[in-house]
């Protein structure tokens, strides 16, 4: 029994031992899976919180990078109202594409600036902006502008308070009317495609389009700030009837005066539907000589200057007036003796032709391209290259390195303004080359003196050359 007793002692021992083990067991098996639980959960909040940082990171961080990468880039979108890119600035510094730019629609015709605004908000592009703020800043005393007149259409009489107007008639048949200080008269003409005008700052002055075609003028004003001008109909409309019937006395007095309705639309080139029933008798008038060539120069008709790769015509100043007729003598001194006035040209550069690269001692200039294309290179502080065509304006400031070279499959044709009523002074690149001694350029270019023999010199002028 003590033997047995003994056993079942063991036994149970040995029954409690495992059941001890096992529980042992269970308790470590729930300890691994408790922590692997809390492994788990760690790891998935870990996880979250890894993936709230990282998009954290990115909402902060992507714009500053898209930032970096778009910086000078030219098409990044870029508020008017804010500044314009480094790149859009080097081009556009020098260039307008006035047919891109607002068009102002009147009843007789159309206008299109390249010009400065104080205002940020009247640019219609940062690219015009660009352009604006670069003639001011410059002082170009330059704005550009494109006059269309339809048949019978009329620029109204008026002024301009703060700028000589200078145009060349593209196409059409204009006839032009001038109040000229006092003595008080009026000098009347007609002008044909290829024609100059100048209308000195504040002289009352219209025009209007006589022909069967759309006159189109390419006009130059004489200031980088906004142009200031005043219509005639617009100071009547704006002084107070008794005064204007004390002042004009006409029949009828103020009753008369009373009998003006002022239009809704802007009558700046004017063209009324009745204008027949309104009209009974016109009378186009062509004044003397004298009195026109003040105002009036027939470029198309002037000396021919011509080079290997295209000509120039002139309607300027210059102190040598031996060969010139004495309507051409009368019209430089004229512009010569008013202030801010401008020389202007007209340029042709046949196929393949090159303005080679020159500056301008005494004047900033800027151009209007009537036909063809081109290439043109400014160099100021850095090289700056773009191309050019039909309706652009360009703009070189006075003292820049410049170049126009003819890369379409016709002439390069431009009309051009220089801010100067003195004698263009002009440098070239092969006159300064030839002028310099061999033994300065072989020091500044580190090469042998003896290899600058290899420019040539020639006996007529390359201002506009081939190759």
């Amino acid at each position: 029994m003590k033997f047995s007793s003994y056993e079942t002692t063991i036994d149970k021992f040995k029954l409690h031992s495992k059941n001890q083990r096992g529980d042992q067991a269970g308790r470590m098996q729930s300890f691994a899976v408790c922590a692997y639980l809390r492994k788990t959960i760690c790891a998935c909040l870990l996880m979250v919180i890894l993936t709230l940082s990282l998009g954290v990171a990115v909402v902060i961080l992507t714009p500053k990078i898209r930032a970096l990468k778009e910086e000078g880039s030219v098409e990044r979108p870029v508020e008017i109202s804010q500044n314009v890119s480094n790149d859009i600035q080097a081009k556009y510094k020098y260039l307008n594409n006035m047919q891109k730019s607002k068009k102002f629609v009147l009843q007789g015709g159309e206008v299109q600036w390249a010009r400065y605004r104080a205002d940020p908000k009247d640019y219609g592009s940062k690219e015009e902006r660009a352009f604006g703020e670069s003639i001011h800043s410059n002082g170009a005393h330059m704005t550009a502008s494109t006059l269309l007149i339809k048949p019978n259409g009329c620029r109204v009489p008026h002024w301009h308070f703060n700028a000589n107007e200078h145009g060349y008639l593209a196409t059409g048949t204009a006839w032009i009317g001038i109040l000229d200080a006092a003595p008080f008269s009026v000098t009347s003409y007609n002008v044909t495609a290829g024609q100059v005008i100048f209308l000195p700052r504040a002289t009352l002055h219209w025009m209007k389009c006589v022909g069967p075609e759309n006159c189109l003028f390419i006009l130059f004003f004489t200031t980088s700030e906004e142009l200031v001008t005043l219509d005639v109909d617009d100071v009547f409309y704006a002084t107070p009837k008794d005064i204007a019937a004390q002042s004009l006395k006409p029949k009828g007095g103020i009753k008369f005066i009373n009998s003006f309705k002022q239009p809704k639309e802007n009558q700046a080139i004017n063209l009324p539907p009745n204008l027949n029933q309104l009209v009974h008798k016109a009378s186009y008038t062509q004044s003397c000589a004298l009195k026109v060539s003040r105002y009036f120069y027939n470029m198309r008709a002037s000396k021919q200057y011509k080079y290997p790769g295209g000509i120039i015509q002139w309607a300027r100043y210059t102190k040598d007036q031996s060969k010139m007729s004495r309507n051409e003598k009368i019209f430089a001194k004229s512009l010569n003796e008013h202030m801010d006035t401008v020389t202007m040209a007209t340029m042709r550069i046949f196929r393949r032709g090159m303005r080679q690269p020159h500056y301008h001692f005494n004047a900033h200039t800027m151009g209007y391209v009537l036909s063809g294309s081109g290439r043109v290179g400014v160099v100021e502080k850095k090289a700056v290259n773009f191309h050019i065509k039909k309706g652009d304006v360009f703009f070189f400031p006075r003292g820049t390195h410049h170049y126009i070279r003819n890369v379409g499959k016709q002439d390069l044709f431009m009309v051009i303004a220089f801010s100067t009523n003195d004698e263009l002074q002009t440098l070239d690149m092969n006159i300064y080359f030839k002028s310099t001694a061999d033994f300065i350029l072989a020091q500044l270019f580190l090469k042998k003196q003896e290899e600058f023999r290899k420019i040539p010199s020639f006996k007529e002028d390359q201002d506009i050359n081939l190759p």
